[in-house]
């Protein structure tokens, strides 16, 4: 978000889901993330939920661990620069926490932001929701393929066993045949 002229400016969905990492197996934002994109700065946004303790839960908000912080830092190859900012793990909020953040900061942007945040969120699981849907189907119809699969191994089996039978009635009529022999057998 921008401000320009007295007016909000929108931010690209991207700008915003670039900045959506998933924590704990939950879709979550970093402090210092949302900090920009609410055009404060992070130790002021970390006050304020400090402040407001109470209304952001563990499932709202969490500090990420030592081990957490090295796994995010290399997923999202950190410049030497940025890392030095980092001296302590971040505070972390879920899709609940963001919204909450809201109510503690209570400016046009940050209520601007937060709604906008928001509907990406409500994006990306829609998004999700139909993905889950493409993959039940794609799953329903390899299971069908695997079955017919097998069907169609199971009839390459019997053909070839069929074929082994064949075989040996006709090896077994090809034999040379030992005893007394007449002489239309000759």
């Amino acid at each position: 978000m921008t401000q320009e002229n007295g007016k909000i400016q929108v931010l690209p969905d991207e700008k915003i889901i670039n900045k959506i990492y998933v924590i704990k197996e939950k879709k979550v934002m970093i402090d210092r993330d949302l900090a920009e994109l609410y055009g404060v700065e992070t130790r002021v946004l970390n006050q304020a939920v400090r402040r407001n303790k109470k209304r952001f839960p563990e499932d709202f908000m969490f500090q990420m661990t030592q081990g957490e912080l090295k796994e995010w830092k290399s997923q999202i190859v950190i410049s030497n620069s940025e890392k030095m900012g980092l001296r302590k793990p971040p505070l972390v909020f879920t899709e609940q926490g963001v919204a909450m953040l809201s109510s503690v900061l209570n400016s046009d942007t940050a209520i601007a932001v937060n709604i906008q945040i928001i509907r990406v969120f409500t994006k990306m699981r829609e998004i999700l929701e139909t993905h889950k849907e493409i993959l039940k189907k794609l799953d329903k119809l390899e299971r069908k393929g695997i079955e017919r699969d097998e069907k169609i191994m199971l009839i390459f089996e019997y053909i070839k066993q069929f074929e082994q039978v064949k075989q040996q009635e006709l090896d077994y009529k090809n034999r040379k045949r030992i005893g007394f022999k007449t002489p239309d057998e000759k």
